[in-house]
C-alpha cells in the first residue's frame, strides 16, 4: 500500500508540470521569454506573481531551448511586463523591433542574454492588472504556442490518481471516525473510574 502511494505521489507530481495551464509549445522563433514585475502583490501585479508561479514552470518543461528569465523589481508602481523575444526570419537581415515594444526593448537591455542580436524582434505583453488566465491566453495568442492536450494513457492516470485520491479521503474519514469512539470510549472509562469510591477495609 505503501508503495501504490508513492508511486501515486511522484505520478501526480509528474503530470502537475506536463499538463495544466502553461502546457504550451511554442513556435521555434521565440528565442526567450522575460518578465518584470514587483515583489509585493499590491498594484496589479498579483496574477504576474501568479503566472510565473503557475503557469512558466509548465512552459518551461514543454520548451527546455527557450530561456526564461524574471526581473522582481521592489518598485511597486513600475511595470509589469512579459516580453517575448522573437529570432529574425532566415531571410532577412533588417532589424525588426515592433514601435510598440520599442519601450520594453530598452527596458530589458541590461539583461538581454548572450545569444540576442540587434535583429530580434520584441513583443511585449502589459500584465498589469491582469489574471495569470488572461496573460496566458495573451502570449497563446502572441506566438502561436500549441497547447499540450492530455494523451489516452495520460487521461488514465489523471482518473486513476482521482480515484486514490477519493479512497485516500474515505480512508482518512474512517480512521478519523474510529479514532473518535476510541477517544470516546476512553473519556467515558475515565469518567466512570472517577466516580468510584474505594472504601479500606478495617
Amino acid at each position: 500500500m505503501v508503495t501504490v502511494i508513492r508511486r501515486m505521489r511522484k505520478l501526480r507530481a509528474l503530470l502537475a508540470i506536463r499538463l495544466g495551464p502553461g502546457a504550451a509549445v511554442l513556435p521555434q522563433d521565440v528565442k526567450r521569454l522575460h518578465m518584470d514585475f514587483a515583489y509585493k502583490l499590491d498594484d496589479g501585479h498579483f496574477g504576474a506573481r501568479k503566472f510565473w508561479r503557475k503557469h512558466l514552470p509548465r512552459l518551461k518543461y514543454h520548451n527546455p531551448s527557450v530561456s526564461m528569465t524574471v526581473n522582481r523589481s521592489t518598485d511597486q508602481g513600475g511595470p509589469a511586463t512579459l516580453s517575448v523575444f522573437f529570432a529574425p526570419p532566415s531571410n532577412k537581415s533588417s532589424p525588426l523591433i515592433s514601435p510598440a515594444s520599442s519601450s520594453s526593448t530598452a527596458a530589458s537591455a541590461s539583461s538581454s542574454p548572450s545569444n540576442q542580436t540587434i535583429s530580434d524582434r520584441i513583443e511585449s505583453i502589459e500584465m498589469k492588472h491582469k489574471n495569470e488566465s488572461e496573460i496566458y491566453s495573451l502570449l497563446v495568442k502572441l506566438t502561436g504556442a500549441t497547447p499540450v492536450e492530455p494523451t489516452r494513457d495520460e487521461l488514465a492516470e489523471l482518473q486513476q490518481i482521482e480515484e486514490q485520491r477519493k479512497k485516500s479521503e474515505q480512508d482518512s474519514a474512517g480512521m478519523a471516525a474510529v479514532n473518535e469512539t476510541r477517544a470516546r470510549e476512553k473519556a467515558i472509562l475515565q469518567q466512570a473510574r472517577g466516580g468510584v469510591t474505594y472504601i479500606q477495609a478495617t
